[in-house]
């Protein structure tokens, strides 16, 4: 073995090119392939992994304490489906006001009367101070980054007792946004009881429903008010990691599919061109053996220290990557959780490889078959070539004579020039389906651009302290109008407002002013135009099974109103309903603006708009619009991958072309002693190439197409979005040019430079080498 190792060593080093083309092609294939696969797990693992940790509850569910007694809901939990059950712990909704000392917690809060974090269910982590036991304490629900400096200070409620922060818990299930005693809890009124539900049959929605009809099957009839299942909670926090993830397992595959045909072309053309090799290492004593170990050696060693350089640059990658698709009110656990699995790190490490010796088998297989004489006799010989009779067929057309002898080239190794159009099709494929992905992004991250300019938010800080605003509401919007460079002002409110019949908490969102859909992207349906209409966000529609045209009963306090669903807006926003301003007065009356967008004259310069704002009332900030961060961050990521993929496939071409000089170095001798000159050798060596790249242009820009219809659904699917007809209607003929192109260049790109090298050869050099 250790003549195997020197041999292949040797090989590896003298065939630079080919080294450093399997080297880069399985770094790009591994890091892409440990992005996605980190993406994919980490969708479900870390929810997992904290879930059953806390012991948390399949399903939460809420009762009309009017309507069942504790009693009673404690003998309906008694059913053979009921693995393990918490409560009835008493639950009050409070509307907090929102300021600088509510603690992150404004709108509707949950409160829950509960005598500690433990239990067979819902093991809330308890992560700094204690749990409350007596009257005027609570504990707040946040995750473990966040600030315990609240520890101790005091909540004031509009109506009702002082609360002091004694702790800080965190509970993934979100069951309650406070906790207190339960001698506390009578004092806030509570109006329902919790019931927390872990179920033996847990793995679907429809075993869900299933085990809570069976307890619920014997209470009074509207006694649940609500409910939630853990399925709905991990969907929602995992949907940015399956937006993801589709297009960087696409990316992944079709870098593995390079590195397979790339690597297979390059050993099949090692052997070729190394016959004269084998021939000696037989002659020397190899064994067929260790001729097939010295070519498997030669390949493992760059597909193996280009898969460790994969992993690690995929690993370094993710962690940041992962952080930021993860965001979000309850994440913040989940952070801690955050990593590419070791299952992933070993698939890549092992997987890699594997796939790069068996892509290498079939030519080393060849190699291990040759007889010495014969593979000496064969690397000296001279070879007529099959290509001979499609270039004299070509002679015949008025194609000038270094054209029609480079068409007819490829023919001469069809198994390597099928490898190469297999790579440049794969190449082409990719950047296709990037451009449309590309095309589409763009246009999501555009989608509402330039509605409005300038977002003013009620409320400034000056000199460390909150500054309210001196004018009215009405006062504002028209101040906001007048100011030099506006041409419009519509304001903004929102609350939260209970979902009657879930426990989910929405944001309602009232809009008033000349343009009441801003930023928003319809999908489905139309616009509102009466008073009890609203839109609502795809992902809302999508996790609450709720259609366009289907009602919606909202909670707001002591109030109720029944809205109607007329539009589904672009947004992946599970809270999100937007009405006019009519609609929300009705359900919350005396709401004022929280915001006021402004869309300016095409001229006018936003910043100095800001600054006549901050000069009109210091009670009032500005934001300017800002490109969509999301998009930039796939679009970019997609750019990279697929120049890194482009390059890979010009680097095929590019040892295809140096293999065929090789190959033909005696015909080019000949050639060039009857009168051939460089320029023309150059045209023949970069046509032969081109006509690869014209077939793959053609095949490969159908398959781009194809992997964009199947991607592009999933994406959106795992963000719970519907995507607009005109985002994903973008095969038109300006977008198509540079996928059409993209064959040729890619085969230009990696031909130019061999045939530079094939036009300098003279012929003494190639009779010398003969």
């Amino acid at each position: 073995m250790r003549a195997v190792w020197k041999a292949a060593r040797a090989a590896a080093r003298r065939r630079r090119l080919q080294t450093v083309v399997i080297w880069l092609v399985t770094l790009v294939s591994t890091g892409s392939i440990v992005v996605a696969l980190g993406l994919v797990d980490a969708a479900s693992a870390p929810f997992d992994h904290v879930f059953a940790g806390q012991r948390g509850p399949h399903v939460t569910a809420v009762y009309d304490r009017e309507a069942v007694s504790d009693a009673q809901l404690t003998r309906a939990a008694r059913q053979p489906g009921v693995e393990a059950v918490a409560g009835p712990f008493p639950q009050a909704t409070l509307e907090i006001p929102r300021g600088p000392g509510d603690f992150g917690i404004g709108g509707e809060a949950t409160v829950a009367g509960r005598p500690g974090p433990g239990g067979p269910v819902d093991r809330v982590d308890l992560w700094a101070g204690r749990w409350p036991t007596r009257p005027g304490e609570m504990v707040l629900n946040r995750p473990s980054d966040w600030s315990a400096d609240d520890l101790g200070k005091k909540w004031h409620l509009r109506s009702g007792p002082t609360l002091t922060v004694v702790g800080f818990a965190f509970d993934l299930s979100h069951t309650a946004d406070v906790w207190v005693a339960p001698d506390q809890i009578a004092a806030l009124h509570p109006n329902a009881s919790q019931m927390l539900y872990r179920f033996r049959d847990a793995s679907s929605q429809s075993g869900l429903r299933a085990g809570l009809g069976e307890v619920t099957a014997g209470l009074p009839e509207g006694a649940l008010t609500g409910s939630q299942t853990y399925l709905a909670l991990k969907h929602r926090i995992g949907s940015n990691a399956r937006g993801y993830a589709p297009y960087l397992m696409a990316f992944g595959v079709l870098g593995i599919l390079v590195a397979v045909l790339i690597v297979a072309n390059v050993v099949a053309g090692a052997v070729v061109s190394g016959f004269r090799h084998i021939g000696i290492l037989k002659a020397l004593g190899f064994t067929p053996g260790q001729v097939l170990g010295v070519y498997l050696s030669m390949i493992s060693l760059p597909a193996v220290l280009g898969c460790a350089l994969g992993t690690l640059a995929g690993n370094l990658l993710a962690k940041p990557f992962l952080q930021f698709v993860f965001t979000g009110p309850m994440s913040g656990m989940l952070h801690d959780q955050l990593g590419i699995a070791p299952w992933v790190n070993l698939l890549a490490l092992l997987g890699v490889p594997l796939v790069c010796v068996l892509a290498a088998l079939g030519p080393s297989v060849r190699a291990q078959r040759l007889p010495a004489v014969g593979a000496i006799s064969a690397g000296s010989a001279p070879r007529a070539g099959r290509a001979l009779g499609i270039q004299r067929r070509l002679a015949g057309l008025r194609l000038p004579r270094s054209v029609s002898l480079g068409v007819g080239l490829p023919f001469a190794r069809p198994a390597r020039s099928a490898l190469t159009l297999a790579a440049v099709v794969l190449g082409v494929t990719t950047v296709t389906f990037a451009t449309g992905l590309a095309a589409t992004l763009t246009g999501y991250g555009n989608a509402g651009h330039r509605a409005y300019d300038v977002t003013v938010y009620v409320g400034g800080q000056r000199h460390g302290k909150e500054v309210h605003p001196t004018h009215s509401d009405r006062q504002l919007q028209s101040m906001l109008a007048g100011l030099p460079g506006a041409s419009g002002v519509t304001a903004r409110a929102d609350d939260e407002a209970l979902l009657v019949g879930t426990t989910q908490v929405v944001m309602f969102e009232g809009r008033r002013g000349p343009d009441p859909h801003l930023d928003s992207v319809l999908t489905r349906g139309r616009w509102t135009h009466r008073t009890g209409e609203v839109l609502a966000s795809s992902a809302l529609l999508r996790r609450n099974e709720v259609g366009v045209g289907d009602r919606l009963r909202l909670r707001k306090g002591a109030r109720e109103e029944v809205v109607t669903v007329v539009g589904e807006t672009m947004d992946n926003d599970d809270r999100l309903i937007i009405g006019t301003w009519p609609t929300m007065t009705a359900l919350i009356p005396g709401e004022k603006p929280i915001a006021y967008h402004v869309k300016l004259r095409e001229d006018t310069d936003m910043k100095a708009y800001a600054r006549a704002v901050a000069a009109a009332d210091q009670g009032l900030s500005v934001q300017l619009t800002e490109p969509n961060s999301v998009t930039g961050a796939i679009v970019g990521s997609a750019t990279a991958l697929t120049l890194m993929l482009s390059l890979v496939a010009s680097l095929g071409v590019f040892n295809t072309a140096v293999l065929n000089t090789h190959d033909r170095r005696r015909d080019l001798g000949m050639l060039k002693s009857i009168g051939m000159t460089p320029g023309q050798v150059t045209v023949m060596t970069v046509t032969s190439m081109a006509v690869l790249g014209t077939l793959g242009s053609v095949l490969g820009v159908p398959l781009g197409i194809a992997a964009y219809e199947a991607v592009i659904p999933r994406m959106a699917a795992g963000i719970d979005i519907t995507l607009p007809s005109y985002m994903t209607d973008v095969w038109h003929a300006p977008i198509l040019a540079l996928p059409a192109l993209a064959g040729v260049l890619i085969a230009v790109m990696g031909a130019l430079i061999p045939a530079r090298r094939a036009a300098r050869l003279t012929v003494a050099e190639v009779l010398h080498n003969e």
